[in-house]
C-alpha cells in the first residue's frame, strides 16, 4: 500500500496491491502501473536506477 496523489482527480488516495496493473525494471527505475479509484490509469516511478552491467566490478 502506497499514497498517490492522482493525476486525474488531484485527489491523494491510497494505492492497494489489488489496483496495481504492471511493473517493469527501466533505466530510471521500477515502474509501477496502477488504477486510480477515480478509474485513471497511473504510473510512479520508484527504487534506485537499474545498474548497468558495465559498470559492475567484480572482486577478484
Amino acid at each position: 500500500m502506497f499514497d498517490h496523489q492522482c493525476t486525474a482527480c488531484r485527489k491523494r488516495q491510497l494505492i492497494f496491491s489489488s489496483q496495481i496493473t504492471g511493473m517493469a525494471n527501466t533505466d530510471h527505475g521500477i515502474v509501477v502501473s496502477f488504477t486510480c479509484w477515480c478509474g485513471a490509469d497511473q504510473t510512479m516511478v520508484t527504487g534506485n536506477k537499474a545498474v548497468s552491467s558495465s559498470k559492475v566490478t567484480l572482486a577478484a
